[in-house]
């Protein structure tokens, strides 16, 4: 159980250090005060964070590997 808890921090705390740079990835413009996004809006939003997320991980990756 440990083991699982520690893989979680981990993971977190890897998403949270490559949060800008998956924002400018993503190139989402930021919320503007009041303006509620619909569910179909902020479905593609969270698919396009998912995306740049991967592409962030990976580019760190290769980037610390020299690859």
């Amino acid at each position: 159980m440990a083991a699982d808890e520690d893989a979680l921090r981990r993971r977190y705390k890897e998403f949270l250090d490559l949060l800008p740079l998956t924002m400018n990835i993503a190139g989402l413009p930021p919320s503007i005060g009041a303006i509620n996004f619909s569910n179909d809006q902020m479905e593609v939003r969270a698919n396009s964070l998912l995306v740049a997320f991967k592409i962030a991980r990976q580019l760190t990756r290769d980037a610390v590997t020299g690859s």
